[in-house]
């Protein structure tokens, strides 16, 4: 029996309860990613999904919430400068890549309403990548 990974479906992120209106108003007002609907057996758990790009984001309760300080997800980003004004402008602080440890990547680091970190990237295209 053989078998192959392909890809990731989904990160779940946890926040403490009661955060369904905060998370809806940073992931799904201000990324404007979609809100999905729960499946039946879970709809009555707290907590609320959203669609990113080809993939969801969870975010689930947890009753001993702690955020991810440094743990985190890594999200892709098209318009990368775009999203930090638009968060800058919201009050969201962003911190920028000092290290560049990834080279034609440009990225920045910020917190959603419940301390967690995420990473924005972007691939930088070359001259050769755009000429295509």
């Amino acid at each position: 029996m053989s078998f192959r990974f392909e890809g990731i479906d989904h990160v779940q992120l946890a926040a403490p309860q009661d955060c369904e209106q905060k998370a809806r108003a940073f992931f799904g007002e201000l990324l404007g990613w979609t809100e999905l609907e729960k499946p039946a057996a879970l709809k009555d758990r707290c907590g609320v999904w959203f669609r990113c790009g080809m993939h969801e984001v969870h975010i689930g309760v947890q009753s001993s919430f702690i955020p991810a300080l440094k743990a985190h997800p890594g999200f892709a980003v098209r318009g990368l400068e775009q999203l930090k004004e638009k968060l800058t402008a919201n009050g969201i602080g962003v911190i920028d890549d000092e290290l560049r440890i990834e080279e034609g990547f440009r990225r920045f680091f910020a917190y959603d309403p419940f301390g967690n970190r995420l990473e924005f990237l972007e691939r930088i295209e070359t001259e050769e990548e755009g000429d295509g």
